[in-house]
């Protein structure tokens, strides 16, 4: 089986599930992609940033040369990363991207985040991560660039038109950013990507992007569980959600796995999700989810009731560089 799709602003019916790369480490990538599209999954969420695109390719390759899927059956996401949104370098990174994976276009390209790092030559470090510069590593900081998102955005567009990408997103971007960018925006976007999860619910932002006509997909479904590997004192601090009373209950009653709730709690109210397993068995609950489970009313609004505003990827607190994307 394959996943639901919802339609976006541009016409592209995008699965409402789909497999989030993040974290998957580069020598099982390949197979998980692979293994992924033969149980029936369609959408693959990577990232410049992620480095492992060029193991995301092979999975997709492989799949389409064994006859298991068309190029046209697959939804392809990337990301723009900070540190090349000078116009000068969109192309090219999109193109380091697409040479990567082994494809001609992707259907949906996001800017990753709303901050424009100083440049990195490839051959210097990619993906570079934080760095930007050995003079800045030394002293722990990121170095910016002056360069608008619209400036940015516009190159995008331009990659659009000429075939590169069939789509534009934007991740982590605030409600005023958005309504900005959408006065200069020849192409609207067609999705914002966010943190979201019960601790974060970012509910009237949520409500914009409904009345803008854009998608909104989560990431970090499940939320301190996603950082505390990345060894957040913040996640470590946090409880569990798959251990909260709540999560629980709601869980036994429908005899399913607290993640499982979690992830219906965000597709049940039109977010799109992006989740990670390594296991075969959650990958199908995963993305047979919505045939699986219905949550009421009820336990929607008390799943949503667990707000605490808690925001885990912040860039206000990476290294010294204090960056007020969400402040």
């Amino acid at each position: 089986m394959v996943s639901e799709t919802v339609k976006l602003n541009n016409g592209l019916d995008m699965p409402l599930v789909g497999l989030g790369c993040w974290k998957i480490p580069n020598e099982v990538c390949a197979s998980q992609v692979y293994e992924a599209i033969k149980l029936g999954y369609r959408l693959f969420d990577g990232a410049q940033d992620y480095g492992n695109e060029k193991q995301v390719g092979e999975g997709i390759r492989k799949a389409i040369d064994d006859g298991i899927v068309a190029r046209k059956d697959l939804f392809v996401v990337s990301k723009l990363w900070n540190s090349y949104h000078d116009p000068k370098n969109v192309k090219s990174a999109l193109k380091k991207t697409l040479s990567d994976m082994g494809l001609e276009y992707l259907d949906l390209f996001y800017i990753h985040f709303p901050l424009a790092f100083k440049y990195v030559p490839f051959e210097e470090r990619y993906p570079p991560g934080f760095y930007t510069g050995a003079e800045d590593e030394k002293k722990g900081v990121i170095s910016l660039e002056k360069v608008p998102i619209l400036d940015t955005y516009r190159a995008l567009e331009e990659c659009v038109k000429e075939g590169l990408i069939k789509s534009i997103g934007i991740s982590n971007f605030r409600g005023i950013l958005i309504h900005d960018l959408l006065a200069g925006a020849k192409i609207p976007p067609v999705c914002l990507q966010i943190e979201h999860h019960p601790y974060l619910t970012q509910e009237h932002l949520i409500e914009y992007c409904e009345q803008a006509g854009i998608q909104v997909v989560a990431y970090s479904s499940f939320g301190p569980q996603s950082f505390i590997e990345l060894d957040s004192e913040l996640a470590k601090s946090t409880p569990t959600l798959f251990e909260h009373e709540s999560v629980k209950t709601i869980a036994n009653k429908h005899n399913v796995t607290a993640s499982q709730v979690l992830l219906r709690w965000a597709t049940q109210r039109g977010i799109a999700i992006i989740p990670k397993s390594s296991k075969k068995e959650r990958l199908l609950d995963n993305l047979q989810i919505n045939e699986k489970l219905t949550l009421t009313e009820a336990e929607v609004k008390a799943i949503s009731a667990l707000n605490k505003d808690i925001r885990f990827n912040d860039p206000f607190t990476w290294l010294n560089s204090k960056f007020p994307v969400f402040a």
